[in-house]
């Protein structure tokens, strides 16, 4: 009988791949630490469970020129991918209006909505980066809730965002940001965007408070 052919060592088996996770968002961890318990105790939450939180961030812009011409969404949409890192998706009119041109289905902005760690970063980024690059700034007003614990702010130019170069800009464009909370009053949401470091004018209360 002939000899054997020695067996090649077999080799090990690939490991599974790790499933990605998602690294510690400075926000959610500022949440879990503290915000939290300082939300508990300003307003007598009997578990965490009450306390109210951040559960989306939605972000709209209208481009109206662009039923005049299309090419003016690319700029948009690959502006708006850059700022969050998320493709946008396109949004179309809904009537067909002959004074301005507009027919039903016609793309007329973009919009987007962040989740989970890519919201706690935008957010991060908006507040600590963006907002103190914005002119003439002296606070959002607080007049912008929705009476269902959301709050809208906009925005006038997308440059303020360290993410686009300026001289690459074709145009300038200005967005609606939405923060969506599980608050079930105004005031407990204006409590934790505030918490979250959202730059608000000071509450005429109180002011008028301290000239009493």
């Amino acid at each position: 009988m002939g000899k054997e052919k020695p067996q090649k060592s077999a080799k090990e088996a690939p490991k599974p791949a790790e499933q990605e996770k998602a690294p510690p968002v400075r926000l959610f961890e500022s949440f879990k630490k503290g915000i939290s318990e300082n939300l508990i105790k300003q307003f007598h939450y009997k578990n965490v469970m009450q306390v109210p939180k951040l559960e989306k961030i939605a972000i709209n812009v209208g481009v109206g020129a662009a039923t005049q011409d299309a090419k003016l969404l690319d700029g948009v949409v690959k502006d708006l991918e850059t700022i969050v890192g998320q493709k946008p998706v396109l949004t179309r009119s809904k009537k067909a209006i002959s004074n301005f041109k507009l027919r039903e289905g016609l793309p007329i902005g973009v919009r987007i909505t962040l989740r989970q760690h890519k919201m706690y970063e935008f957010m991060d980024r908006f507040i600590n980066i963006a907002v103190p690059r914005i002119r003439d700034f002296r606070g959002f007003s607080d007049k912008s809730f929705d009476g269902r614990g959301n709050y809208t702010v906009g925005v006038k130019e997308h440059i303020i965002f360290p993410e686009i170069d300026v001289d690459k800009v074709s145009k300038v464009f200005g967005m609606d940001i939405t923060f969506v909370t599980t608050a079930k009053t105004d005031q407990e949401a204006y409590a934790l965007l505030k918490e979250f470091g959202m730059p608000f004018v000071k509450r005429q209360e109180t002011i008028e408070q301290k000239k009493d």
